[in-house]
């Protein structure tokens, strides 16, 4: 099996990302906070590796932002 590529991730993120805001707008909720904290959590490993302080400060703290939102939905 292969690696995916930095640019692979870049894309496949970002349709994450794109598809959980669609979510958010159909009000498709938990599904939203999946796949955009997914599409989040790839962002930052593409800002990681190519080291790039503006993805990771975007991105990173987007992160905690969904951990509120998987704690409201599995534990209240």
């Amino acid at each position: 099996m292969s690696s995916m590529s930095l640019n692979q991730l870049k894309w496949f993120s970002t349709v994450l990302v794109l598809f959980g805001i669609l979510l958010t707008n159909l009000n498709y909720y938990p599904l939203n906070i999946f796949s955009h904290g997914l599409g989040a959590v790839g962002w930052c490993m593409a800002g990681f590796i190519a080291k790039d302080k503006a993805l990771l400060t975007n991105f990173g703290l987007q992160i905690p932002l969904f951990i509120i939102g998987y704690f409201n939905y599995f534990l209240i």
